[in-house]
């Protein structure tokens, strides 16, 4: 059962939800499932072929609405942009979904500055970028609003060789907490997940290359000992964007 969808057809209907980093991976599909359940979905990143061929794919396996905007989420003049294509064509946003990510595998040593600039960027920058943007949006158009980030579990506690993105996410997460409380008087919700490992082909052949994959098994550090299903993360993040959730603050939970 934990690889079916769980919400009931059309939850998500009238609803526009802004997702970053939705061509590829979990991204993907989560956005798949908002259409599934009647949203409109509007996927940005920074390749507009990768973006275009997942919109074509999504839009002709579910029937739903979807816009592709190529959008570098460290440029806030290309955040407003998909924003602004976004209101032009569905009449407005309801919910940000912060999932661009990247990540390096390094002893940290080892880094560039520019590599940890690259990191910091994508995901605390490129988040921020999108929650201020969209938060001024909301606010101005007297609408409610509904954030939710994607982080991972190192952001409690930290972890080796991914300094640069454990430092970026624990910053996610910071934000998520202080805007449920700051922007709470807007109607504007802020949640977090963390997802344990899900896999994907981008993450997985950074963090487990092919080689070390039987030595690394991240399955052997979860209590279940499987790894996650991807509609099981599209069930929790199409509940927590949907109004079931309105009165939960599941600020920073962890998913594991």
């Amino acid at each position: 059962m934990y690889n079916e969808p769980m919400l009931k057809d059309n939850a998500l209907a009238g609803k526009t939800i802004l997702v970053t980093g939705g061509g590829t991976g979990l991204g993907k599909s989560m956005s798949k499932y908002f259409l599934e359940l009647g949203a409109n979905v509007i996927i940005a990143s920074r390749k507009l072929d990768v973006l275009q061929a997942t919109a074509d794919e999504l839009a002709q396996a579910t029937g739903g609405n979807i816009l592709a905007v190529a959008c570098d989420v460290r440029n806030y003049q290309e955040v407003e942009n998909v924003i602004a294509q976004g209101v032009a064509k569905f009449g407005k946003i309801d919910v940000l979904l912060n999932n661009a990510a990247g990540n390096f595998i390094s002893p940290t040593e080892r880094l560039s500055h520019k590599a940890f600039d690259t990191v910091i960027g994508i995901v605390l920058q490129g988040t921020y970028n999108f929650t201020l943007a969209l938060g001024k949006y909301w606010i101005d158009q007297k609408l409610k609003g509904n954030i939710l980030s994607i982080v991972t579990t190192y952001a409690w506690t930290g972890s080796a060789y991914v300094v640069p993105s454990a430092c970026a996410k624990a910053g996610v997460l910071a934000m998520t907490r202080s805007l449920a409380v700051e922007w709470a008087k807007y109607g504007i919700r802020s949640n977090a997940i963390a997802p344990g490992p899900f896999p994907t082909k981008g993450a997985w052949d950074r963090l487990f290359p092919e080689d070390l994959r039987g030595k690394l098994d991240p399955a052997n550090k979860v209590p279940l000992k499987r790894v996650g299903e991807h509609q099981e993360l599209a069930n929790l993040a199409g509940y927590l964007v949907s109004d079931f959730s309105s009165y939960d603050r599941k600020i920073g939970e962890k998913c594991e």
